[in-house]
């Protein structure tokens, strides 16, 4: 694993009025690396990844990708880039089957005067689709059903597999495992690894602990909109990385 950051933020601020989400935040990841990001409510996590990701300005701080500034302005600046992020709403759209969800936006169209005219290529997403799909095991049983009639577990594989098809470098998880069963969770963290072991970066956002230790490489820890710490996963404990959360431990650097 390299040890130069792929996405990086340096001194990151942004207030809402009265309110600091931001107070001078970094942040770094690396290339094949799942870094878990937590904070307790308000630490500025989500704030945080709506910045590196195009979907908010920042007062004031700098980003950097492949150790040069850059100025991720808009969602399709980051997705040049090859990053994506799956919120906790999936953003999918449940009237549309798999295939459709994966090319939302991004339709493949059949070359010449047919696509011209605005014909998809249907076969081409098709392949391209259950490629992704098998790519990170995802058991997506059905590709001409709507995802709305689909268990939570299939959605999320469905959005994480479409964020990876799209994105090279980096893809944000938030609280991926929220609300799925056992079963449906384990699947989703075996996603992530097979994700990072395809040399992609993994931010992982989540409050459970427990998946935290289980699946990432090292955790940052947010509070009052600032990095407070970062551990090495298999250096820390659950008891550490609640302590930091709050700060009743010591900080670590």
């Amino acid at each position: 694993m390299s040890e130069q950051p792929i996405l990086e933020a340096r001194g990151l601020s942004r207030r809402f009025g009265h309110v600091t989400a931001l107070d001078g935040a970094d942040f770094d990841v690396r290339p094949g690396e799942v870094v878990a990001l937590i904070g307790d409510n308000g630490a500025g996590k989500s704030t945080l990844v709506k910045a590196l990701s195009g979907n908010l300005a920042v007062d004031s701080g700098e980003i950097r990708f492949d150790g040069k500034p850059v100025a991720i302005e808009t969602p399709t600046v980051a997705s040049g880039l090859g990053i994506e992020t799956v919120y906790q709403d999936l953003a999918l759209a449940p009237h549309l089957d798999p295939v459709a969800n994966m090319f939302l936006g991004r339709e493949v169209m059949r070359p010449g005067v047919l696509g011209a005219l605005g014909f998809m290529d249907a076969k081409q997403m098709r392949v391209g689709a259950q490629e992704a799909f098998d790519l990170l095991g995802a058991t997506v049983t059905d590709l001409n059903v709507p995802v709305g009639s689909m268990s939570g577990g299939q959605r999320q594989a469905i959005a994480i597999a479409r964020a990876v098809h799209w994105a090279n470098r980096v893809v944000f998880l938030d609280e991926p495992t929220a609300a799925l069963g056992v079963r449906q969770t384990a699947n989703v963290l075996d996603t992530i690894r097979r994700v990072r072991d395809h040399g992609v970066a993994v931010v992982f956002i989540s409050h459970s602990m427990p998946h935290v230790i289980e699946v990432s490489d090292r955790v940052q820890v947010l509070r009052m909109g600032r990095r407070v710490a970062t551990f090495e996963t298999a250096q820390t404990s659950m008891e550490e990385l609640v302590g930091a959360m709050t700060g009743v431990n010591g900080e670590a650097a």
